[in-house]
């Protein structure tokens, strides 16, 4: 890819021994309303000894397979969206890292979710959700389920908690929702402390200054995006993942600050990985 292609492109995982319909249909959508390229992307890992030519049947096998679905793949989002262009990348290494490393050109990274505990999650080395979640250097989105949006007018949630991470994510949910014409719910989570040492009304008055003052000047910028502003008490994975129980997407930032923070990945983020069925966009700050 030359420079002038730099973040013009959208880059979807695509994995052969799994349904890649539901990622590629949200990611040709996306490349759709942006007006960027789509590549798709299949990742060969080495077989045995990676210093040489691996030549089996099982390696000429699984190359095959690599070649014929990237060819499925690329007529279907044809079919699906015509005036996208797509090109079809097969790729020689351990899908998490080629993928990681193809995330510093691209503007968004699309996964599929195999929906796997949290300890398979990290244990299963053709994973990609957490890894890659976790060292993109552009936003993350993971595909587990159909869109089911049922709520009207449709709206996206995103996570806000005063961290640059958040500012990052608030500034690609107000992206998204004037793209999809939808509506924006700002979500702040305070979680109350196993031992409460001051008063829990101020704690709340002290988070809606937070999100009043982290969103303030955005719709002026979008002014076509309706803006909710929402304080909820209680566990911040489950308080989000209820708030977008029928939301197009919820969008948080990567290794915030406050309440967000946890594993490298962000205890809040990963959480949300395994517990909302809507695409979690995970954004790292840039």
């Amino acid at each position: 890819m030359s420079d002038a292609g730099a973040h013009e492109e959208i880059v979807v995982a695509i994995d052969p021994a799994r349904d890649w319909r539901l990622p590629l249909a949200w990611a040709v959508d996306e490349a759709g309303r942006r007006r960027l390229r789509l590549r798709l992307v299949v990742a060969v890992p080495p077989q045995h000894d990676t210093q040489h030519v691996d030549d089996t049947p099982r390696s000429i096998a699984l190359h095959q397979v690599a070649a014929d679905t990237l060819g499925e793949a690329a007529a279907w989002s044809r079919e699906r969206h015509p005036e996208v262009e797509s090109v079809v990348d097969l790729v020689e290494g351990f899908p998490a890292p080629e993928i990681g490393r193809l995330s510093r050109r691209a503007r968004m990274i699309v996964l599929g979710s195999r929906h796997l505990s949290r300890t398979s999650e990290f244990l299963s080395a053709g994973s990609l959700v957490v890894p890659v979640s976790a060292q993109a250097q552009c936003p993350v989105i993971v595909v587990g389920d159909a869109e089911h949006v049922t709520q009207q007018p449709p709206y996206l949630v995103v996570g806000i908690d005063g961290s640059d991470s958040s500012k990052a994510a608030l500034a690609l949910a107000f992206e998204e929702a004037d793209l999809r014409g939808a509506r924006l719910r700002a979500v702040s989570v305070w979680e109350p402390p196993l031992f409460l040492h001051h008063d829990e009304e101020a704690a709340l008055q002290g988070q809606r200054r937070m999100l009043s003052e982290t969103t303030a000047g955005w719709s002026q910028e979008y002014p076509d995006v309706v803006l909710t502003h929402e304080v909820l008490s209680g566990h911040p994975v489950e308080e989000l993942a209820g708030a977008a129980e029928h939301a197009l997407a919820v969008v948080v930032g990567r290794r915030g600050k406050g309440g967000y923070t946890g594993m490298r990945l962000g205890s809040v983020v990963h959480g949300l990985l395994h517990r909302a069925h809507c695409p979690v966009i995970t954004v790292p700050v840039r």
